[in-house]
């Protein structure tokens, strides 16, 4: 860690720090599951029912999505429909990739993604196609020129009403699970989403009507129309819709880091960035009236330029989250409940990467190490057998990238205590996501261990970690006598308490030879 670093840290405002030699009384405290407070906040009496939630939630979406499939249908025709549909999901795996990679460092759960998407292709694309459709009539009828309300209702009317749609998704996550949305990134992924679904449904409408008018003048292959806007839309502005609407997702993402006290930021910064995808929009939409180069002249001048200029802010913003890792965690390693290298490969990718990787290899090998025999071959173990090990393994991976995440989390939490952004509970916030690590513990510290001094993130000058076993203590598997990692886990598996001894190598992370 860099001196300026420690300065920074140490000229913060002191928040309190529980302290590891009180651990038994510490998590004594802990709430049973039911009670556990470190949810998305409640809004409402009528909300409080997770189930009413999440029905009412998808019962919308459901007929929105109903609604605009049939809209799209009745416009493209089926044979339109289908290759509109076909030819616009291509795009989508690599959008939904390139925002999850974004959001490693502290992914956000797969129920907002899956949220947002929905979101953006199902609602923003109803309330967009039903607005412009009814604004572009209004305006043709009140000026009795057709073109000039074509042209009015896609410079001034869509982009308005679309991003003002794709913006309620990003809201509502900002509201209702605000625990998941934290800054810069959080905003961008979702936003980014939310538009890539967007993007989606125009593009089979599109394609779709595209398709259609191949099959009236009678063109195909590489010169129909449908292959000229599939080039356009899905090869040379795939990012379009996602980059207007990302610049919502940083106003919000500007707002959730901002002090609670200045009000007046966390509304004006995400009405400015609304304002500004309404813009960029706008002037995309409106490159037609530059001439007939218009659409190269803002798409190279200003569209690659901002794309450019909003990639390197998000980069930024994730390294920024892997820094406050590095920052926050130290101070809970000196108060026991980390490991001084742990720190140090939670704020490195690679390294935590090969702490899962190292994980799932060791747990599998040590369930496998009862195939093996000092005095001669053994019978070939048995499907069940190895899949029980592969499990192991899984497991044990599993359990060090939640524990990764919830020290994000913790790391998260801390900073935003130092900003004044935390809120009134954050003890037992904090209360809980150190549980969450107490019960992991034993399985993930000796693998981020291993990983830091695999990265050479941890400086021989660093004591060993204060372990009396190397290898982590473990039960057995309650079906196939192989140990598990996540027997000691309340709630995980059955298991109920920690095993009877130490694992079989002396070196937790040193695979020993494969058997043959």
């Amino acid at each position: 860690m860099s001196d300026g670093s420690v300065q920074q840290r140490q000229s913060q405002p002191a928040v309190p720090l529980l302290q590891e030699q009180r651990v038994g009384e510490i998590l004594a405290a802990v709430p049973e599951r039911r009670h556990w407070r470190y949810r998305p906040r409640r809004v409402g009496r009528v909300w409080r029912s997770r189930t009413f939630r999440v029905v009412t939630v998808f019962t919308v979406l459901a007929l929105c999505g109903l609604a605009i499939l049939a809209l799209v249908r009745d416009q493209t025709g089926t044979q339109g429909f289908l290759v509109g549909l076909g030819l616009a999901v291509l795009p989508v795996p690599l959008l939904t990739a390139a925002f999850r990679w974004l959001d490693r460092v502290d992914p956000g759960p797969w129920r907002n993604v899956l949220f947002a998407f929905a979101w953006g292709a199902f609602a923003a694309a109803l309330v967009a196609i039903l607005a412009n459709s009814f604004a572009t009539r209004w305006i043709a009828t009140a000026t009795a020129d057709p073109t000039n309300a074509d042209t009015l209702g896609a410079t001034v009317i869509a982009p308005v009403v679309e991003e003002s749609a794709k913006a309620a998704a990003v809201l509502l996550i900002f509201l209702f699970r605000r625990r998941d949305f934290h800054g810069i990134v959080d905003g961008v992924v979702i936003a980014g989403i939310t538009a890539s679904g967007f993007a989606f449904t125009e593009n089979i409408l599109y394609l779709g009507n595209a398709f259609g008018e191949d099959q009236q003048i009678g063109t195909t292959g590489v010169v129909s129309v449908t292959a000229a806007t599939f080039f356009v839309r899905a090869v040379m502005s795939p990012f379009a819709h996602p980059l207007f609407t990302v610049l919502t997702g940083i106003g919000f993402g500007l707002a959730a880091a901002a002090p609670r006290r200045a009000r007046l930021r966390r509304i004006a910064l995400p009405l400015l960035g609304l304002v500004l995808a309404m813009g960029m929009h706008a002037l995309w939409n409106g490159s037609a009236v530059f001439g007939p180069y218009g659409f190269y002249a803002v798409y190279g001048v200003f569209m690659v330029p901002v794309f450019g200029l909003v990639t390197w802010l998000v980069i930024w913003s994730r390294q920024r989250e892997l820094r406050t890792l590095a920052a926050e965690l130290p101070a809970y390693a000196a108060a026991g409940w980390l490991t001084p290298a742990e720190p140090l490969a939670l704020a490195s990718m690679r390294a935590r990467g090969l702490a899962r990787d190292a994980a799932r290899r060791q747990y599998a090998v040590a369930a496998r190490g009862s195939w093996q025999s000092p005095y001669g071959p053994v019978p070939a173990p048995s499907a069940q057998a190895k899949a029980a090990a592969k499990a192991h393994g899984q497991a044990a991976a599993q359990a060090v990238a939640e524990y990764e995440s919830f020290a994000t989390s913790l790391a998260s939490l801390r900073l935003r205590a130092r900003r004044g952004t935390a809120g009134p509970d954050f003890a037992a916030r904090e209360l809980e996501l150190l549980h969450h690590l107490w019960q992991r513990r034993d399985v993930a510290a000796p693998a981020l261990t291993y990983a830091a001094r695999a990265t050479g993130r941890l400086r021989p000058s660093y004591p060993p970690p204060p372990y009396p076993q190397p290898f982590p203590p473990h039960a057995r598997h309650p079906q196939h006598g192989h140990p598990t990692p996540y027997a000691q886990y309340d709630g995980h598996r059955g298991g109920h308490g920690p095993g009877p001894g130490p694992g079989p190598f002396d070196n937790p992370y040193t695979v020993p030879r494969q058997p043959q």
